[in-house]
């Protein structure tokens, strides 16, 4: 493998790293996002019938977990394939 063939499986990976950070943060951030928005709904139903008032604890611990694990796994397969490309094409050249 010459210097710039190691030179471009260097970047490649890096970028595959860095699209996988992204994508990591963007699911996460959709997630809590989406329940913020589903609290914020309860809370405004709650306050209209009179009801007991939501707790955004109840609402956010689950998300904040949720949203861990579908970024992670998200993110996972982002770097499976990107390692598994980066290798496939330093084995071919």
């Amino acid at each position: 493998m010459s210097r710039f063939d190691r030179r471009s499986a260097r970047i490649a990976l890096a970028l595959w790293i860095a699209w996988a950070v992204v994508v990591w943060n963007v699911v996460f951030d959709h997630t809590i996002e989406v329940a913020g928005r589903a609290y914020l709904h309860a809370a405004a139903v709650a306050d209209q019938s009179g009801g007991s008032f939501a707790r955004i604890d109840d609402w956010m611990r689950p998300a904040v977990t949720r949203g861990i694990w579908t970024a992670s796994v998200a993110a996972i397969g982002i770097l499976a394939v990107g390692l598994a490309g980066c290798w496939f094409a330093a084995r071919t050249r």
